[in-house]
């Protein structure tokens, strides 16, 4: 149930007699935010604000924080997500919420429908440079398809071996907005978008020698395309770039909604 959905509901009990307006206050109480414990406070509004629920960021925290935090978030949330985690972490956590879901490539655990039928129009289409990079791309795949985006995946097809992306240039010409996951020298995005007529999310990763810095150089060398229409996120943010995707193809949603009233 969506946060709209559960106000809504709150404020049907209410008219109906089926809970008192003192009980609908104290659940009113947390409906912004709810305290967990003495080390989180659930955000349980951000779904109203920007369209995407609050996810829990998985390092740093122990399994029993994670766990009471999921507890809390799975009251209204159709899709709770943690990202970052280990597997030794995820088999602490699938003891005591048996339900939940482990993505071992992309480190992510998710209370969610088995089946999530895509809710938007268009596609997310992401393009992965080498299978070393795979962690950062399934991460902005899974967490695209966990909010209900449709997905298309094409690995593999680093700048090393050019042809390999040139013989898929239809899932390019055919793509609404593309997530780009490159480490070395970050060539890939600024090849995509010489051939792409939608928005190209690149992503540097940390995968790389030396003098890849951890993903500094292929950072420079994203924010440096001479390629138009490409936008970079932080180094390994496959998350975030699967967010900024999916408020691209929202964002779209919008203003066709808007067009068609008009």
């Amino acid at each position: 149930m969506t946060q709209p959905e559960v106000l809504q509901s709150l404020l049907e009990a209410v008219a109906t007699g089926q809970i008192s307006p003192d009980t609908a206050l104290e659940k009113l109480k947390h409906f912004a935010f709810e305290p967990v414990g003495d080390f989180a406070k659930i955000d349980h509004h951000r779904t109203l604000r920007t369209g995407f629920p609050e996810v829990i960021w998985g390092l740093g925290k122990t399994p029993d924080q994670i766990i009471q935090i999921m507890e809390v978030m799975r009251q209204r949330n159709r899709v709770v997500m943690a990202t970052r985690i280990e597997p030794d972490i995820f088999a602490q956590l699938k003891a005591k919420v048996p339900d939940v879901r482990y993505y071992p490539t992309a480190r992510i655990c998710a209370i969610a429908p088995e089946i999530i039928e895509p809710q938007h129009t268009g596609t997310i289409s992401l393009i992965c440079a080498g299978t070393s990079d795979l962690p950062v791309a399934e991460e902005a795949a899974v967490t695209a398809q966990l909010f209900g985006f449709q997905v298309q995946r094409l690995w593999d097809v680093g700048v090393a071996g050019i042809h390999r992306l040139l013989s898929h240039r239809q899932i390019i010409a055919e793509a609404d907005v593309l997530v780009v996951v490159a480490g070395m020298e970050g060539a890939l995005p600024s090849v995509v978008a010489g051939m792409a007529d939608c928005p190209v999310i690149a992503v540097p990763t940390s995968i790389g020698y030396g003098a890849s810095f951890n993903g500094l150089a292929p950072l420079l060398t994203m924010l440096n395309s001479c390629a138009v229409g490409v936008g970079v996120v932080n180094i390994d943010n496959g998350f975030g770039a699967a967010i900024l995707a999916g408020q691209i193809l929202r964002t779209a949603d919008k203003l066709t909604s808007k067009l068609s009233k008009s």
